[in-house]
């Protein structure tokens, strides 16, 4: 059980160090996720959703969530330390050279570099989480196997986020009596 937990607490540093944060991790945790046969796509849909609802870091969340499903209280620690390692530790690193680093030319041209790949990978998250939330297993006809109360929940979210300025939780929440209702 204890190469589990070094396991957890590995990939999920991996995931601390190979993303910037937010809902850039989606796509790593994905992968190293479904890569080790923790969970299924359709689990980690769940995870990121229910992460995104819980107070705290979308990556302290998703390593929390995922930690404890695999291996249970211990390996919700495992996972969470090692997903804080690395912004802990680079944070201490930074914290003495910040104030020299602002407006230099060359860190922001780095980002500039690292703006687009973060849209990216979101982007492939997205399109990812996407075909296997909206659409089923392979059918007869590609009408019947698509999940169109799904796209109709996505959809209604998406107007009363954008047009109608309603806040994210409250958004959430109408989604989730939605899906109760039509889902």
């Amino acid at each position: 059980m204890m190469e589990l937990y070094l396991e957890l607490f590995l990939s999920f540093m991996r995931i601390g160090f190979c993303s910037f944060g937010g809902t850039t991790m989606v796509p790593v945790i994905n992968d190293e996720v479904l890569s080790h046969g923790w969970m299924t796509a359709a689990e980690v849909i769940d995870i990121v959703a229910v992460a995104e609802m819980t107070p705290g870091s979308l990556g302290i969340n998703c390593a929390t969530f995922v930690g404890l499903r695999t291996a249970g209280i211990p390996g919700a620690l495992s996972a969470s330390f090692g997903v804080m390692m690395p912004s802990l530790t680079l944070s201490m690193a930074a914290a003495g050279f910040i104030f020299q680093l602002n407006g230099n030319p060359w860190l922001e041209s780095a980002l500039r570099g690292v703006r687009p790949v973060s849209l990216g990978m979101l982007a492939a998250a997205a399109v990812t989480l996407g075909i296997t939330t909206y659409w089923r297993e392979a059918g007869s006809m590609w009408f019947s196997t698509i999940h169109w109360n799904q796209i109709l929940i996505a959809l209604v979210s998406l107007y009363l986020l954008l047009q109608k300025n309603i806040s994210i939780p409250k958004t959430i929440l109408i989604a989730a009596i939605l899906g109760l209702l039509i889902g």
